[in-house]
């Protein structure tokens, strides 16, 4: 290993050279690759992680610039995927390290493959199923996982280790129903309170990742603050909230009553609306293998088609609707936040 490299992070006593050994033969999952999760990635990658999967749906758009500190203009020109352009960026910061893109929206198909392995499981998402999807798998698998979110100014983190802390719904038994609050959509968001609050995440991240094992290979706590923390980057506010004994006080369904609805897939849908997009994505109930180059073909007739190895987009020339298809044969309807208009077209051009 090339120490010379870490040298900083080294001198810092909490790691060390032993810690830095632990961080390289640490593999992470990160799920969710916009603005908290460029914030995530590049710092797992500059530390040394020796191994980071990124998994990501969705591909660069121009508003993504503003706080999405990985990607480029260029990127947007090209409609790339984020976790590839994400991978490609990092691979140029520190080629020492296995960086695994993977495009595809993780859902209770996939997920598990997708944390096989790991050590430690990153929540780089904008919306609450698959972080509810998340804790079910970590509480499925004994992974241990940092849950974070960010709209406005406000920003909001909390590590969880299955079996030992609160969990998510120990925190909210479900999910804030539509409508009761606040979204990128209606309050925006600051790369700053972005910046801020995945940054206390990664540092969270490096001490669980440092002092991962105890003497029995548990995973353990690490003497991490098992708090809920809150931060107001444009008030100036930081507030904890202390929950570890909220795991004893609650009737938690996960965690008490071993529910997982998420993980069985009781609890999903084949639409989801995307955050500050006016757009809507659609699944097909079982995973496709489309060729990029064939539906290409296939769509010309639909309207203005651009293509990639990984993604096709066409402009609707009967509509105002601009739809990308990614090879599994999931897509992203953009111009509508109405799932009925997104799975119409979807059906009419790539069947039902």
């Amino acid at each position: 290993m090339d120490n010379a490299r870490y040298q900083k992070q080294i001198l810092f006593s909490e790691i060390g050279e032993d810690g830095q050994q632990a961080l390289r033969t640490s593999r992470v999952l990160l799920v969710g690759c916009g603005a908290l999760g460029c914030v995530l990635a590049d710092a797992m990658a500059r530390a040394g992680v020796g191994h980071l999967r990124i998994v990501d749906r969705d591909y660069v758009e121009l508003s993504n610039l503003q706080r999405q500190m990985l990607f480029t203009e260029d990127d947007v020109t090209d409609h790339l995927p984020k976790a590839v352009c994400a991978a490609n960026r990092l691979s140029r910061v520190n080629s020492s390290i296995e960086i695994e893109p993977i495009v595809a929206d993780a859902d209770f198909t996939n997920v598990r493959r997708f944390a096989k392995d790991v050590d430690l499981i990153l929540d780089g998402t904008d919306n609450f199923e698959v972080r509810y999807l998340i804790n079910d798998l970590s509480l499925d698998t004994g992974i241990p996982w940092i849950f974070t979110g960010c709209t406005g100014s406000h920003g909001q983190m909390m590590p969880i280790f299955p079996g030992q802390t609160a969990c998510l719904r120990c925190l909210m038994t479900n999910p804030p129903p539509t409508g009761t609050t606040e979204t990128c959509d209606t309050a925006g968001v600051l790369g700053p309170a972005i910046s801020v609050i995945a940054s206390l995440q990664a540092a969270t991240a490096l001490k669980i990742l440092v002092h991962r094992k105890s003497e029995s290979g548990m995973t353990t706590t690490c003497n991490v603050p098992l708090k809920l923390t809150i931060v107001d980057v444009w008030g100036g506010t930081f507030r904890q909230m202390d929950v570890s004994k909220l795991r004893e006080s609650s009737e938690c369904p996960a965690c008490q009553g071993g529910e997982r609805l998420w993980l069985e897939g009781s609890q999903t849908s084949g639409s989801t609306i995307l955050c500050g997009r006016n757009a809507v994505q659609v699944s097909p109930v079982e995973k496709l293998r489309l060729s990029p180059e064939a539906l290409a073909a296939r769509l010309k007739t639909a309207g203005s088609v651009t293509s990639n190895p990984f993604l096709v987009r066409v402009v609707l020339s009967d509509s105002e609707l601009e739809m990308t298809v990614f090879p599994d044969g999931r897509a992203i309807v953009k111009g509508t936040e109405d799932p009925a208009i997104a799975r119409a077209a979807y059906s009419r051009y790539i069947g039902t």
